[in-house]
Parts: C-alpha cells; sequence; structure tokens
C-alpha cells in the first residue's frame, strides 16, 4: 500500500515583529514531522528565525536547543539550562503533534477513494516503429499515486512517459502513463497502480481490444454504414410512394 513517505505540518504559533533603526526581525515556527502511521517516530521542532536567519531550532527527539548563528549559542545555552522551559516543549509532542496528527488522519488521509484505471493502446506500432501503450488513473483521492507498468510480471523503467497528478477540480485527480513497446507474440503488459485507497498493489492487464485509433476507424466506419442504411430506406419510401400514385396508360 502506497503511503506518503513524509508529512509535514506546520504550525506557526508565533510571529513578533520588532521594528527598530535596522529594522530587525524576529518570528519562531513550530513544526511536527512523521512518517509512519502510528506516530511513533514523531519529532517535535521550534525554530527561531532572526532577520530571516535560522537562529536556534529546539527538538524533541535531542531534548534541547541547537545553535546556529553566534548569538544562537548564547541564547541555546540560556535556554537548555531552564528545565521547566526544555520540559514544557518537550511535551508539546503530544499537545501539538500526535494530539492534531489523528485529526489530520481522521479528516483527510483516511478518506480515500479509489482509482478507475483503464490500460489500453492508443497508437498501433508498424515495422520498426513501437506501438504507444496508455495507462489511465481517474477520479481517485488522495493524490499520491504510483503506476508501474509491467512486461511478464518485471518492472519496466525504460521508454515510460508520465504526467504529473492533475486536478479534476472536484477534489479528485487523475495521471496518465505512456510506454513505447514493440509487441511480442505471448508477451504481458500490465500497469501495476498503487494507491492509500488499496491494501495492496493492484494489477491491470493490457486490454486486448483494438486500439483507440482503430476503434475511432471503425466507428467512422458504422456511423457512414448507418447513414447509407438511412438514405437508402428514405430513397425506397419516396419511390414507393411515387410509384402508388401513378396511372399505366396502354399504348
Amino acid at each position: 500500500m502506497l503511503r506518503p513517505n513524509f508529512l509535514c505540518i506546520g504550525l506557526v504559533f508565533l510571529i513578533a515583529v520588532f521594528y527598530e533603526a535596522d529594522g530587525y526581525h524576529s518570528y519562531s515556527l513550530d513544526d511536527c514531522t512523521y512518517s509512519s502511521r502510528d506516530l511513533s517516530d514523531a519529532e517535535y521542532l521550534r525554530i527561531v528565525y532572526f532577520n530571516k536567519v535560522k537562529h536556534v531550532q529546539f527538538n524533541s527527539t535531542l531534548g534541547k536547543f541547537v545553535a546556529f548563528t553566534k548569538q544562537g549559542w548564547r541564547d541555546a545555552d540560556y535556554w537548555n539550562n531552564d528545565a521547566a522551559y526544555i520540559q514544557q516543549l518537550t511535551g508539546e509532542i503530544d499537545r501539538v503533534c500526535r494530539h492534531n496528527a489523528q485529526i489530520y488522519f481522521s479528516s483527510i488521509l483516511d478518506k480515500t477513494v479509489p482509482p478507475k484505471v483503464r490500460v489500453r493502446s492508443v497508437k498501433k506500432g508498424s515495422g520498426t516503429h513501437p506501438a504507444v501503450l496508455m495507462c489511465s488513473a481517474y477520479s481517485f483521492y488522495p493524490k499520491v499515486i504510483k503506476l508501474t507498468w509491467l512486461k511478464d510480471g518485471k518492472p519496466v523503467t525504460s521508454d515510460v512517459t508520465s504526467t504529473e497528478e492533475m486536478a479534476d477540480g472536484d477534489w479528485f485527480y487523475q495521471v496518465h502513463s505512456h510506454l513505447e513497446h514493440i509487441p511480442k507474440s505471448g508477451e504481458k503488459i500490465s500497469c501495476m497502480v498503487e494507491h492509500a485507497s488499496f491494501t495492496k498493489p493492484m494489477t491491470y492487464d493490457l486490454d486486448p481490444s483494438v486500439s483507440e485509433s482503430d476503434t475511432n476507424k471503425i466507428a467512422i466506419g458504422a456511423s457512414g454504414l448507418v447513414l447509407g442504411v438511412i438514405l437508402a430506406a428514405a430513397g425506397l419510401i419516396y419511390y414507393k410512394k411515387k410509384s402508388t400514385g401513378r396511372i399505366l396508360v396502354p399504348h
């Protein structure tokens, strides 16, 4: 099952601006990072910036402030010696990170919609020119998805081009992957799709029906045939009506 490799929640709790002759500007950013669903690797950071430069940073894993500037060394040393303040920041891993993460999981990440997948030929090959196959995934949520081409069950990485995940405008997404392929007898082509809505990767085989271009040709031919039948029927009806009103005069 495909899950986001890295989830990051950034919460700005304090923005303090000081305007003096030199235009000093300082603010802090509270940030939570985690990559596992059980939040066992959750980490809380409080980052302090001064004039757009990272000044000091508290890390819940280290349990202390780390400095990035000369003045930051003085501030980090001062705050690290304040046991009550360090204990307060350490507790933010539960109060801020894990608490809000559960809300995000239930309201966003756990609401999934599986993709509708189609694998087909969009360009017929001829001679040494390869055919072009397309694997399309439509109307899925969330955005993160992975499409992998398979030949006889083995991943294919060459001659593959893919689009970015594109928003449909209704909270759903679509993505398309193309494979240039020279058909071989008995070869099986598939597209493997990994998405958060699946409990395991799903594999879709190439539609053995005619290609899209051939389908269009058949559709045009069928339309022409139907039109011809309609015109022929109309002509026959007209002829019969004209024949019915005629009086034959012997010579």
